[in-house]
């Protein structure tokens, strides 16, 4: 019987926060992994998730088909994880969710590999969110490139160097208010990073259908207000939480796409958040979850205090009701 270290899988863009999971979880199951990233010298923190030689960088854009080509070199399995939330330059939604993800599945296909790509549940042609419409592009771009691929969808997902729970955290910790845009009514199903990176490592593993779309949420359904409500009771923050309307919220992200961390707010981020972002009943129904993978996720409450307490007024020694 083959072991999987016979089997070389590249990971695209396998050094950010999905994906320094995926690498850890592949790593774990003996897989060779090569990180294909836009700036390797960067990727040196995914060295001591696997032994020596077992995970190797090399630069990659997915905008010049050339770089993917020498990526997907001797490769068995592709894992597309390649995304951005904001555009910039050339780093373009369509060039990099649409086009990208059409240039990972050709090459992957021309080279006889499986194809694994990584979207986002809410992916949907008709979208008001410009982010959204392209991933729902890129998810036909790969299938019409390779037929066999399968596709990936998580929900927000939570977890340490999260640009999610960490930030709202970070938010609290300086301001005396947190807007709640559209008053905080939205639907999430967040999903634990390293619940979603075992299910890309079971689909690497063979364990899921070829072709099937799969839609990962965590084990509990929250409005944005409960998410942040969870947050503050977390970090032992009272802060007052505003219903901030739509409109206003579109106005003020004019300016707040410009401003730093925490504070940046885009209008395409705005539009995402007038839609639930929850696993389709249609998903549940053909066992394209979590569970149709055998995998139980953990909830945001079992895993956000590991991590959270950091801001916390003082820190791990602060007691509750402080």
């Amino acid at each position: 019987m083959a072991s999987n270290l016979d089997t070389l899988v590249t990971v695209f863009g396998g050094s950010g926060f999905l994906g320094r999971n995926v690498v850890r979880a592949l790593s774990k199951r003996d897989y060779r992994v090569r990180v294909a990233v836009r700036r390797p010298e960067l990727a040196g923190h995914l060295q001591p998730l696997g032994r020596v030689g077992q995970i190797h960088a090399v630069q990659t854009n997915v905008r010049y088909p050339a770089s993917v080509e020498a990526a997907m070199r001797d490769s068995r399995v592709a894992i597309n994880l390649v995304g951005i939330l904001a555009q910039g330059g050339g780093q373009t939604f369509d060039a990099v969710q649409v086009k990208g993800a059409e240039t990972v599945a050709k090459t992957a296909a021309a080279a006889g590999a499986r194809m694994v790509h990584v979207s986002a549940i809410g992916a949907d042609e008709n979208s008001l969110s410009h982010y959204y419409r392209s991933k729902a592009a890129g998810e036909q771009a790969v299938l019409a490139a390779a037929p066999s691929a399968t596709i990936v969808r998580p929900s927000l997902m939570f977890g340490p160097e999260d640009e999610f729970t960490n930030r709202f955290a970070a938010l609290a910790r300086i301001s005396p208010v947190l807007p709640l845009v559209g008053g905080g009514v939205n639907k999430l199903q967040p999903a634990y990073v390293a619940d979603v990176a075992k299910a890309v490592a079971d689909v690497v593993d063979g364990k899921a259908k070829a072709g099937a779309v799969y839609e990962l949420g965590g084990p509990e359904i929250l409005t944005m207000r409960e998410v942040m409500e969870i947050i503050l009771e977390i970090t032992q923050r009272h802060r007052m939480l505003a219903p901030l309307p739509f409109g206003l919220a579109k106005l003020q992200s004019l300016f707040l796409q410009f401003a730093p961390g925490a504070f940046k707010l885009t209008p395409d981020q705005v539009a995402m958040l007038r839609s639930d972002n929850v696993v389709s009943d249609t998903a549940k129904a053909a066992g394209l979850t979590f569970a149709g993978l055998g995998i139980t996720p953990d909830s945001i409450e079992a895993v956000a205090p590991q991590y959270l307490w950091r801001f916390r007024a003082t820190g791990q020694f602060q007691k509750n009701g402080a």
